[in-house]
């Protein structure tokens, strides 16, 4: 997260919430590091080359088949 934010993301969540429900932000340190270890758990799955989108098959159909494989 960017410098601040969790600060102004619980001000102004907490602005909008009931008064009885209590808002709290989580922004560990190691945060930085999230993006990367979801790839490294999408890339462990079984099924993940079925996922891949080859060259041969994106120069065939071009970016919409990017939203018929993943949408």
């Amino acid at each position: 997260m960017y410098l601040g934010i969790a600060d102004r993301m619980q001000k102004e969540i907490t602005a909008l919430a009931p008064s009885t429900m209590k808002i709290g932000i989580n922004a560990p340190p190691e945060r930085k590091y999230s993006v990367w270890i979801g790839g490294s758990m999408l890339a462990s799955l079984s099924y993940f080359q079925q996922m891949c989108i080859s060259k041969q098959e994106y120069d065939e159909s071009g970016p919409s088949i990017v939203h018929r494989m993943c949408f």
